[in-house]
């Protein structure tokens, strides 16, 4: 009866996920690096350490929804234009059995950047980037490879750009 009254019967609650279509600031310097290593579909390695040192947008997105297609549009479109010069990486969350399908993909869109195809628990939302496996999502890293922004859901050229200038 002692042990009981000393407990809590409160539940812990969880933290909140944010909702499709909100974003999230974190504030420069109090965010992890966020370390990854993924292979492109053309077989090169892309690590952290490769976009150390530019401010970095990594977007998720699919090879079958409309709206990850848009994203990808929108994010090649900022990365030609952008000044001071940004880096950009594309996951493409479709299962490891399409690789020959993002060769074509990717070759289509002629991109500025690395298309990669994520490890399995980046995939399902943890890994490099915790709690994005809805596509779209949008993640920047600073200089640093610490995460400062993410939205889930589409994010257009003004969004990002108006992003990227905050956070520089």
């Amino acid at each position: 009866m002692t042990l009981m009254a000393c407990s809590s019967t409160q539940e812990a609650k969880p933290e909140e996920e944010p909702r499709l279509g909100s974003n999230v600031i974190t504030p420069t310097g109090s965010a992890p690096e966020r370390r990854f290593a993924f292979v492109t579909v053309d077989g090169r390695a892309v690590t952290h350490r490769t976009f150390r040192g530019r401010m970095t947008v990594v977007a998720l997105a699919t090879t079958y929804d409309t709206a990850s297609l848009a994203q990808i549009r929108f994010l090649d479109s900022l990365v030609r234009t952008h000044t001071p010069r940004i880096n950009a990486l594309l996951l493409i969350l479709d299962p490891e059995e399409n690789q020959p399908l993002l060769k074509t993909f990717a070759s289509a869109l002629d991109l500025s950047f690395p298309v990669a195809l994520p490890d399995d628990a980046t995939r399902e939302g943890e890994g490099a980037f915790p709690g994005l496996h809805h596509v779209p999502s949008v993640v920047i890293l600073d200089r640093k490879g610490r995460e400062v922004w993410r939205k889930l859901g589409l994010s257009d050229n003004r969004e990002l750009a108006g992003a990227l200038g905050s956070l520089e």
